[in-house]
């Protein structure tokens, strides 16, 4: 039964993943609610997202969501993300995940960005000083993982999206789902596919769109005129990812396990990863990266993604030099208490932006 539902998850998956693939690159720039392709958490942007295969936790939320599936019991973590510094924009996030025994694992991530205050001008004040706004972009997801097997593990999501100044609004629902595959003698060759924000159009309204106009017909009267706005898509994105983890002391641990019933698990572990995205509305993705990690308490990474023309300063699309660095140290709180992991990851960016600083705490039991 198990193996027959994995089957289904992974058809479904493929055959949704057919809609990605028909994206038009003359559309480059043309989506919205483009804040749905924001990771906020420190493990993944470490690597710059290519760890699709081999995520785990409330951190798969944001990237591949079969990978909420590997959750114990309970993760609970925060995170900040820091954009363009010294333009007060950043991305505050929550993520909550929670095992109900052998039915799968739920998981809930609420994100909002912050922009600053804004001075307010129009038609009669293009110089302001008549007050202030604040954008407000939100989003609630809510996510379902479970393990079909010892080797397969899959997931699906739904995002609510909600952007809004003071007098204009949108709002729309994305999906999403996932599937990772695990084998090898110490689950150590990782697979991975996700397909991301496949959702309802959006349409920006409000009275930010009606304006006061003069009657044609009488000079004396107004009339008030709305004036309708452009549907957009969500950025649908299709990913593949691969990671293989290399355990340094593989050797040194099997002779030790000779003397006991149960081998232990060798202290140094490198995990290689690489992953291609194809991006409906913007260049593709690819890249590499890798993550060493000792005794699982210390963690480096560092990864780099190409796309087109990333390397020029006239014909670039991102403000992303294709590098990206970051740690985790994490430690067990008292013998029966939870484990505390703290991240942070550093992505440099071309001028004048002065890079992406993520920082992350997280709680597992």
């Amino acid at each position: 039964m198990k193996k027959s539902s994995a089957k289904i998850a992974i058809i479904c998956a493929m055959g949704l993943s057919v809609q990605a693939f028909a994206g038009n690159k003359d559309r480059t720039g043309q989506s919205g609610a483009t804040e749905l392709s924001i990771n906020p958490w420190g493990q993944s942007t470490g690597v710059f997202g290519m760890n699709t295969a081999n995520v785990k936790g409330i951190d798969a939320l944001k990237t591949n969501i079969a990978g909420l599936a590997f959750v114990n019991k309970t993760e609970v973590g925060a995170s900040y993300s820091m954009f363009l510094r010294g333009t007060k924009v950043g991305v505050n996030n929550l993520g909550f995940a929670q095992k109900l025994g052998n039915s799968g694992v739920v998981g809930v991530n609420i994100m909002a960005m912050s922009f600053g205050e804004i001075p307010i001008t129009d038609y009669n004040n293009p110089e302001g000083q008549i007050g202030t706004y604040s954008p407000q972009f939100f989003n609630v997801q809510l996510g379902f993982a479970k393990e079909f097997s010892n080797h397969i593990y899959a997931g699906v999501g739904a995002t609510f999206v909600s952007e809004q100044i003071t007098n204009v609004k949108a709002s729309g629902a994305a999906f999403e789902a996932g599937i990772q595959y695990v084998t090898g003698a110490r689950n150590n060759f990782h697979f991975g596919i996700t397909l991301r924000n496949i959702g309802t159009n959006m349409r920006f309204g409000g009275n930010g769109f009606s304006v006061n106009v003069q009657s044609p017909e009488n000079e004396a009267y107004t009339m008030n005129m709305h004036i309708p706005s452009e549907k957009f898509e969500m950025p649908t994105y299709l990913n593949f990812g691969l990671a293989y983890d290399f355990y340094l002391d593989e050797n040194s641990a099997q002779n030790a396990g000779n003397q006991s019933v149960e081998k232990p698990m060798p202290k140094h572990r490198l995990t290689v990863m690489g992953s291609f995205t194809s991006n409906s509305f913007n260049n593709d993705f690819i890249g590499a990266g890798f993550e060493y990690a000792f005794r699982e308490m210390f963690m480096l990474r560092a990864a780099y993604r190409y796309e087109k023309n990333i390397g020029s300063y006239d014909g670039r699309t991102t403000m992303y030099t294709g590098l990206s660095a970051g740690a985790t140290v994490q430690q067990k709180i008292g013998e029966n208490g939870p484990r505390l992991a703290i991240d942070y990851s550093y992505r440099p960016t071309a001028r004048p932006a002065n890079g992406v600083h993520v920082f992350s705490l997280r709680f597992m039991r």
